[in-house]
């Protein structure tokens, strides 16, 4: 039995979808999946060993490419990929209307969640089988629960394999745990940030505590704000720019991980190491880190979380100071989240 599946971004949203992937790997034995994926992160289902093929789909660069010769040749070549197999079940896992088009751009039963279960309710127009999964479930379990209907099993809520082959990772020998720690600093959202004088005090701490500090970046604002984090401190190392694989190697070789709200703590999670994620505006009860050693500290400011992309607060500022420098901090919902709180924290959640 072969399924496609559609969960083409973002990078969070990819990984909630590998435990439901080896659900039903258990359960089927002779079930194989096939799965359309920005190609920004084609790396990451195939890490997953019932994964067969991975077809790389860049609706983010052709958008801005509509007119272009070749883009119509890319997306050509693309849907030739898709169509090359006649599928027993495509599954769309994103509940967009994008992923919907994809989705009946493929040979077979396209499935999908139902539109008042659904971001989008329009998508289901593409769909020949709907799923009612409630909304007040975590992103994980509510793709779980949308491949056991539509595949006919059951599986365990309580134990989350995202069923990684970590020796696609390590090259096939076992990852040396060293005294190091990865922040993951680089997020989307402004709301997202926490302080960089914050980053930089927490990383004086963990130097002082004999760690070493990794640093990734993915564009040249989280190249900045990387090296402002590491000045003046021969512990930090800035890494050079990196594929997910080779950053997934440095977190399975750390101790832990320290993260804002973003797509590479969720990479964390399925690691199964230990994670510390910061929450300010967002809220992580419905699509925050997921699994075991996971530890969300969430802002205890009254208008938290506010969910919004712009801090509209206008309350009392709060104000903070380092190294003789005074700085705001902003935004504000992130006051409670001291350098020093989250390091108490972190090595609480290592020792245990």
């Amino acid at each position: 039995m072969r399924v496609l599946i559609v969960k083409v971004s973002s990078l969070g949203d990819v990984i909630h979808t590998l435990p439901a992937v080896t659900d039903a790997h258990q359960a089927h034995r002779d079930l194989v999946f096939d799965w359309v994926v920005e190609e920004n992160f084609v790396e990451v289902p195939a890490w997953h060993p019932a994964v067969d093929r991975v077809i790389p789909i860049a609706l983010r660069r052709w958008r801005h490419n509509l007119l272009k010769s070749s883009t119509k040749t890319e997306f050509r070549a693309f849907k030739q990929e898709l169509q090359a197999v006649h599928y027993d079940l495509v599954i769309d896992a994103q509940g967009l209307i994008k992923s919907g088009i994809i989705s009946r751009l493929s040979h077979g039963l396209t499935i999908g969640l139902s539109d008042r279960t659904i971001r989008e309710p329009l998508a289901t127009l593409f769909y020949n089988k709907v799923y009612s999964v409630p909304w007040t479930e975590h992103a994980v379990d509510r793709v779980r629960q949308l491949f056991s209907r539509a595949l006919q099993h059951s599986y365990n809520k309580n134990v989350v394999d995202y069923g990684i082959n970590l020796e696609c990772i390590s090259g096939g020998e076992p990852a040396p745990v060293r005294r190091q720690v990865v922040f993951l600093h680089g997020t989307t959202w402004a709301t997202k940030h926490w302080p960089e004088m914050y980053w930089r005090h927490l990383a004086q701490i963990a130097a002082a505590a004999n760690y070493d500090i990794l640093l990734p970046w993915g564009n040249e604002t989280e190249r900045q704000r990387a090296q402002f984090i590491a000045r003046d401190n021969n512990r930090v190392t800035v890494l050079d720019r990196t594929s997910l694989t080779g950053l997934a190697g440095h977190i399975l070789q750390s101790q832990g991980v320290i993260a804002v709200d973003t797509g590479l703590g969720h990479l964390s999670a399925a690691l199964n190491k230990p994670t510390i994620s910061l929450y300010g505006a967002t809220n992580p009860d419905l699509s925050g880190t997921f699994g075991a050693n996971q530890l969300h500290l969430n802002s205890s400011l009254a208008c938290a979380p506010c969910v919004k992309k712009t801090c509209t607060y206008t309350g009392q500022g709060f104000s903070d100071d380092f190294e003789d420098q005074p700085f705001a901090v902003t935004p504000p919902c992130f006051a409670t989240h001291k350098p020093d709180t989250v390091w108490q924290q972190f090595e609480q959640l290592i020792g245990t």
